[in-house]
């Protein structure tokens, strides 16, 4: 390996060991050679400073002088609402908030039934137009076959907005 190749490596994984270890040393034997630990070795060691690298772990700070210490039990409940806790919508609102609901999916029912009424109309009842790029009978199938699809994807569609209509309160 190249001398720069080499050093950018040693560069990287000392970033990665830094950011995972905190502390690195580098220690240097009697013939040159570097040893990049986490331990301290011996006297031949020294403390590498990298920049960015978090040499312990970061301690909890006191509350400023002016600000007023919250007892343990407030700071509990801020930390974990409880499951009564949650916020809660009035009546009124909440109301309205189902009618804009089941507006929407009224609105919604009403576009696929409009495209329900379209398939079944552009179907046939299963004896579709052929198109004038429908030479070949299989492609004319297919195309019969994706419609049929379609029409079960859309009656589908109709069924679930009416089970969600129905629950709404």
């Amino acid at each position: 390996m190249t001398k720069h190749y080499r050093m950018a490596l040693m560069a990287g994984l000392l970033g990665a060991a830094a950011q995972a270890h905190g502390q690195l040393y580098v220690c240097a034997d009697a013939q040159g050679h570097k040893t990049y630990t986490d331990r301290r070795a011996g006297a031949h060691c020294q403390l590498l400073d990298l920049p960015g690298a978090l040499t312990e772990p970061p301690r909890k700070t006191a509350p400023l002088a002016g600000a007023p210490a919250r007892p343990a039990t407030q700071a509990a409940a801020t930390a974990a609402p409880a499951a009564g806790a949650f916020p809660k919508v009035d009546g009124a609102e909440q109301r309205a908030r189902d009618l804009d609901r089941r507006q929407i999916l009224q609105d919604e029912l009403r576009s696929e039934e409009q495209k329900l009424a379209a398939q079944r109309l552009e179907f046939n009842g299963g004896q579709p137009e052929r198109q004038g790029n429908e030479r070949n009978y299989a492609k004319y199938q297919e195309r019969v076959a994706q419609l049929k699809d379609n029409i079960s994807r859309t009656q589908q569609n109709i069924d679930a907005l009416k089970r969600e209509i129905a629950n709404i309160r």
